[in-house]
């Protein structure tokens, strides 16, 4: 369907009545190519429309571009919000855009055969194959060595850095941590000193390759399809490096005087990894029967904290209510706070599945576990997954930040970051370990590394991507005859690359790439950028790519970092050919913003996970991480035009 109506633009409250046309700049120091409104694919409404300055001369606007700012709108609040998984809402916004008629079905459907998503794929596999033969563990053994923490904080940040360019950065977080907490335990420091920085120099040190994260990855395939353009797999790194020297130079001055001190595992200022809630069970004879609910803790328990007081999976409320036997007490505190008042009190925990015990002379464990990004716990209760005979486990305690908890533990639905205390016999660590859903933290015994199968799966990830880098062939094909060849030698069996690879993530692609096929087939990406350029567009492209560095780190701040690449990649292709330039460096702001989320524990899975393990307060990543998004804001818009020219 043909149009002839043209979007203009022009500076001041004036561009609606004074256009400018094809051709034709006014008020302007840049060129400023016009961009055709409404596009081919769009439908049209009788009459003249006006859209916040702008004038669409001809018979009709768009039903298409209103129906996706619509589904796009739902689905910035949904991953604001978090009502729904990440993934759950890709897949409705390309079945929305799907039902309404703006894509096709294979457009809707081109999420799942595009290269960023069989990248991510394969790349997941290639990364599970180092975990799962203890290639990226070797590296524990220089941390454990380390006496200084100066000096254990910049080689962490440098080992972290050499394998998260390679290596999915979560993944990469998730085998750092617990070296980290066993290091900082055993030298007597505080791992809040420690793990912003683990988790700040894994996402920068993604953007130094194009397999770096999935966003560099998608950035790429976005911008081949829409405009021709894409990047080599080493094309990030000159920009990279600096990135990660700026980041690692911040963490070490300033960063070390901001990141507080949460106090050390183990010791009387703190326990572990911070709070737990305790359920404890009232026996016959506990001396807490008859008192009132503010009368439970005695003088000297100021540092424990009831919660609840649960009768039949019930909380009791009411000035009146008094202790009865069976009845259950939920206590907040440091476990070893918890754990003094459990034996003054004369309280215990409940066997109920005394099959758990197994054999009573067993050695048996405190084991803290994390729940894992992407773990298949998350959503689900103690209960509802019977989580202690599945890992021969009883949860004693459960830490999570920010939340209190008012029903049983084994009622409560698990989430990213909480932390289980469990009582397990030494002979359940291997499973524990086992599990890609969690992470064992409180065990100082790593998994045995398989020398020869290590060796192997490092040898196939570099000729991977060594193939990709002297232009063999595509970092696509060349991953996935990495991932054939791992099943092969039998590096990996298939059942463990299936398992290696976070769906949520691959669903999370697949059906939000049909969001900004949407965008760029309805004019809502010409859209936004001529309102970009209506704002900065008169003080250059650099302005202007500061603007869209903004947009990008602003957004991934509070949603996921793959969904704003979507929606900022259409909109950075659209102004740099509004501006006539070349559009690398809007893309290049794009990615890299993405990919460098500091200022909220929300922002980053990786943040996430050591929110919780570092005891850290929001507060922290906002004084931490506010003033180093400014800095690589500044940096970005110095250096980009420089690495990528105009």
């Amino acid at each position: 369907m043909t149009s002839t109506s043209t979007l203009a633009w022009g500076a001041g409250s004036g561009a609606a009545a004074d256009m400018v046309r094809p051709g034709e700049i006014k008020d302007a120091q840049y060129p400023i190519r016009p961009v055709p409104w409404p596009p081919p694919a769009a439908c049209r409404l009788h009459g003249t429309a006006r859209l916040a300055g702008y004038r669409l001369e001809d018979d009709g606007g768009c039903v298409e571009l209103w129906l996706t700012l619509a589904v796009m709108s739902g689905a910035i609040f949904l991953f604001v919000t978090e009502k729904l998984r990440v993934d759950v809402v890709a897949l409705l916004v390309a079945t929305a855009l799907l039902v309404l008629g703006v894509v096709t079905l294979p457009e809707a459907l081109s999420g799942f055969s595009n290269q960023a998503t069989v990248m991510v794929a394969a790349m997941f596999v290639l990364s599970g194959a180092l975990q799962r033969n203890g290639a990226v563990v070797v590296v524990g053994d220089l941390l454990a060595r380390i006496r200084r923490p100066w000096l254990f904080g910049l080689v962490m940040m440098v080992l972290v850095t050499c394998v998260a360019a390679f290596v999915n950065n979560t993944a990469t977080v998730a085998v750092f941590l617990p070296l980290v907490l066993a290091a900082t335990t055993a030298n007597r420091w505080a791992p809040s000193k420690f793990l912003i920085p683990l988790s700040y120099m894994s996402q920068t040190a993604g953007v130094c390759t194009l397999i770096g994260t999935s966003t560099n990855l998608l950035v790429d395939s976005m911008a081949r399809e829409s405009a021709g353009v894409g990047f080599t797999l080493f094309e990030f790194a000159p920009l990279g490096i600096v990135f990660v020297g700026i980041s690692m130079l911040y963490l070490t001055t300033v960063g070390r005087l901001l990141l507080p001190d949460r106090g050390v595992p183990g010791s009387g200022s703190a326990d572990t990894i911070g709070r737990y809630v305790a359920e404890l069970l009232v026996p016959d004879g506990a001396s807490v029967i008859g008192r009132a609910r503010g009368e439970i803790l005695p003088e000297g328990h100021d540092e424990v904290e009831v919660l609840e007081l649960l009768r039949d999976g019930r909380a009791v409320r009411g000035a009146d209510a008094r202790v009865e036997t069976g009845d259950r007490l939920l206590l907040r505190g440091l476990w070893q706070d918890i754990d003094t008042a459990r034996k003054s009190l004369k309280l215990r925990f409940d066997h109920v599945a005394r099959d758990l015990d197994g054999d009573v002379k067993a050695e048996r464990l405190h084991v803290e576990v994390m729940v894992a990004p992407g773990s298949h716990l998350i959503g689900h209760t103690l209960s509802g997954m019977r989580f202690g005979h599945t890992y021969r486990a009883r949860v004693h305690g459960l830490h999570r930040r920010q939340l209190g908890v008012h029903r049983p533990l084994d009622q409560v639905p698990l989430t990213v970051g909480d932390v289980l205390l469990l009582d397990a016999p030494i002979t359940a660590i291997a499973d524990l370990r086992g599990d890609r859903g969690l992470i064992v933290m409180g065990s100082r015994a790593q998994r045995k590394v398989d020398t020869t199968k290590a060796t192997l799966s490092a040898v196939v990830m570099a000729a991977a991507i060594a193939a990709a880098a002297l232009g063999w062939m595509s970092i696509v094909a060349s991953a996935l005859l990495g991932c054939i060849a791992l099943v092969v030698l039998r590096l990996i069996d298939p059942d463990e690359a299936y398992e290696a690879i976070d769906w949520r993530v691959i669903l999370l692609l697949a059906g939000i790439i049909p969001l900004g096929i949407a965008l760029q087939k309805t004019g809502g990406a010409a859209l936004a950028a001529n309102q970009l350029i209506n704002l900065v567009g008169h003080y250059g492209p650099t302005a202007t790519l500061a603007a869209v560095y903004l947009m990008t780190s602003t957004l991934t701040e509070f949603m996921s970092n793959n969904a704003s690449a979507v929606l900022l990649v259409p909109i950075a292709l659209a102004t740099a050919d509004s501006l006539g330039v070349d559009p690398k460096p809007f893309l290049i702001a794009v990615a890299f913003a993405a990919s460098t989320s500091f200022a909220t524990p929300i922002s980053y899975q990786t943040n996430t996970m050591v929110y919780t393990a570092g005891n850290y307060r929001f507060s922290d990543f906002v004084k931490i991480g506010m003033p180093l998004n400014i800095i690589f804001l500044v940096t970005a818009t110095l250096l980009i035009p420089r690495f990528f020219p105009f």
